[in-house]
């Protein structure tokens, strides 16, 4: 039984980690390309990178949303058909 939790919380922590690894990275390589452009011609605006990076990772969403929502329900199918055989 502590196994099956163990695997599940591993499962679920590795699953958080590949879903969110999409947006992250697109807000990082935007980030840095515009950190480059603003070092390039030295404006220094703080609230620059906020709307490239916001567009960026909501594009980045619209597009893997499919991807990621087939895999949070395999996960979850997994997870609702493994419960029963634990519960005694």
């Amino acid at each position: 039984m502590e196994s099956y939790i163990l695997a599940i919380g591993k499962q679920g922590l590795f699953l958080t980690l590949i879903l969110s690894a999409p947006a992250v990275m697109v807000a990082l390589t935007v980030g840095l390309m515009i950190s480059l452009v603003q070092a390039t011609t030295q404006i220094q605006e703080q609230t620059l990178t906020f709307v490239p990076k916001l567009v960026g990772v909501f594009l980045t969403l619209a597009l893997t949303g499919p991807w990621l929502m087939a895999q949070m329900i395999a996960f979850a199918k997994t997870l609702l058909e493994g419960f029963p055989t634990y519960i005694h």
